[in-house]
């Protein structure tokens, strides 16, 4: 599968933005799905991960302020992101795995596919 992230850019403190992760290839209802976020001298940290079966998992540090969506028929999943903070910049990208499990994966690790990430900049 390939998938292509959307939807970063420049933002003030507090505000919003929706990023978009489309994919092709196999059947993406298959995949589990996650958004990870690497800011410049930091590991790549998870964000937001989604099951096959919409189950969702969050981050402590996004937990109430960021949304993970998929809509199968569209083959893409979303990460609404309000109230955005200076410490949410990072470059954002999404994953895809096949491996099947009720839980969501934290761990990049787990995840087969990734997209090229998409720049996130929250300003002060």
């Amino acid at each position: 599968v390939q998938l292509q992230a959307s939807g970063g850019g420049l933002v003030q403190a507090g505000g919003s933005l929706r990023l978009s992760c489309a994919a092709s290839g196999r059947t993406f209802s298959s995949y589990a799905m996650g958004w990870f976020r690497q800011a410049p001298g930091k590991e790549r940290e998870f964000v937001a991960g989604i099951t096959r079966r919409d189950s969702t998992d969050y981050a402590d540090s996004v937990k109430g302020r960021f949304t993970i969506s998929r809509d199968n028929a569209k083959n893409t999943v979303s990460l609404q992101m309000n109230s955005l903070k200076p410490e949410d910049t990072a470059v954002y990208s999404c994953a895809a795995t096949t491996t099947y499990s009720p839980y969501v994966f934290r761990s990049p690790n787990t995840y087969n596919y990734w997209g090229q990430g998409t720049l996130v900049t929250v300003s002060s």
